[in-house]
């Protein structure tokens, strides 16, 4: 069995971070890195199994009370019929409380509550049914609540979770295991209980497999649904929500938020004169070099034909011009007749420019924008580096 898990995991990885990029296979380690995007669709994806989960099991667990009032006598099956109830209640919460979860912090809370339900109840139902000695159908069916910790760690492979948070659930159900046999430590069956053990750290690795690699298909979903197939930027789409995102997060933090419309000169005459194609090969050059020298957390969005927008969080319009001076003096490609391919830059930042939402903030980038045309091109115009040009 060891082998064959062993297997499972080397074709599934083999056949998943082949389609990722170095960033992306960090991604599945923690989530320290994630862009907002991604956080917000596993956000959603958390959530929403949650609920599911736990309103399964709101209908589910009190349904079970008839086979325990038929299987055991009152004073076993009085206090499960308790314990089921208050199960009950506590999963019908936790499915009204989903409604209102936004954030990876909300899920993370919601879904160690789901956790906590059964394995509170484990360990009481475990400890409960130890003080009596049952026989025949009756042990038969005493024995099944021992595989609620099984139940358990499978349930984790439904959740897209990082290795990091894989780890952080998986720890808490293998303690419960080991707690469970230190309560029953003088009659325990060691033999039996060290398999059972070796099982759920089986059943645990398979899990945490289905969680990375359902992070993984995310990861590459997203990334495809959200960046430009021709330069590998982020789309308009996609780009149009991170500003939304980031653009709240600015307002609620009182932090800088710094936009820049970048627009390549001349352009039309490099299509006009070498065809598309040698269009497309230009704009591939141009946002490769961009990207080149993003500092950790800016983003570049294709807008649209030769335009693209910046977004820079936390930056201030002189750490902005700073920035995109030094990707001027590192240059942005050639076009085909070997002229350097130059760029008209505004910018616009949303304090400075007292702005209420992000579309007003990329219309003054837009307009300063202009401006740098009009100007004369080459150059980058906005609060801090009005005209900027070498």
């Amino acid at each position: 069995m060891t082998r064959s898990l062993r297997d499972i995991w080397h074709h599934a990885w083999t056949s998943v971070l082949v389609e990722l990029s170095a960033q992306e296979i960090r991604w599945l380690v923690s989530r320290h890195q994630h862009i907002s995007l991604l956080e917000k669709r596993r956000t959603t994806m958390i959530v929403s199994r949650v609920r599911l989960v736990a309103a399964l099991f709101a209908l589910l667990t009190p349904l079970w009370i008839i086979v325990d009032v038929a299987a055991f006598p009152r004073e076993v099956w009085l206090p499960l019929v308790l314990a089921r109830i208050a199960a009950t209640i506590a999963f019908g919460l936790i499915t009204l409380l989903a409604i209102r979860m936004r954030s990876m912090g909300d899920a993370y809370r919601i879904m160690a509550m789901l956790f906590l339900v059964p394995t509170v109840f484990f360990l009481f139902s475990y400890q409960h049914m130890a003080q009596f000695q049952l026989h025949g159908i009756q042990q038969a069916f005493s024995t099944g609540y021992a595989f609620l910790p099984f139940v358990m760690l499978a349930g984790l492979s439904i959740f897209p979770l990082t290795l990091a948070e894989n780890a952080a659930f998986v720890s808490p159900l293998l303690l419960m295991q080991l707690v469970a046999g230190i309560l029953r430590l003088p009659v325990l069956d060691w033999p039996t209980f060290a398999a059972s053990f070796w099982l759920m750290l089986l059943i645990a690795g398979v899990s945490v497999l289905a969680g990375l690699s359902q992070l993984a298909f995310i990861i590459v979903l997203v990334r495809e649904a959200i960046r430009d197939n021709m330069t590998g930027c982020f789309s308009r789409q996609s780009g149009e929500e991170l500003l939304e995102l980031q653009f709240i997060l600015a307002r609620r933090s009182g932090s800088p938020l710094t936009v820049a419309f970048i627009d390549l000169d001349r352009f039309k005459q490099v299509n006009d004169q070498f065809g598309h194609e040698a269009g497309d090969t230009v704009l591939i050059g141009a946002a490769t070099a961009m990207q080149a020298q993003l500092r950790m957390g800016d983003m570049l969005v294709r807008w649209g034909g030769e335009e693209f927008v910046l977004i820079m969080p936390n930056t201030t319009p002189a750490m902005a011009c700073v920035a995109l001076m030094r990707v001027r003096r590192t240059g942005l490609g050639t076009r085909p007749d070997g002229v350097p391919v130059t760029a008209s830059i505004g910018i616009a930042e949303r304090g400075h420019d007292e702005v209420d939402d992000w579309r007003q903030l990329v219309e003054k980038a837009d307009a300063r924008m202009y401006a740098a045309k009009q100007g004369g091109r080459d150059r980058v115009i906005g609060p801090c580096c009005e005209a900027a040009a070498e």
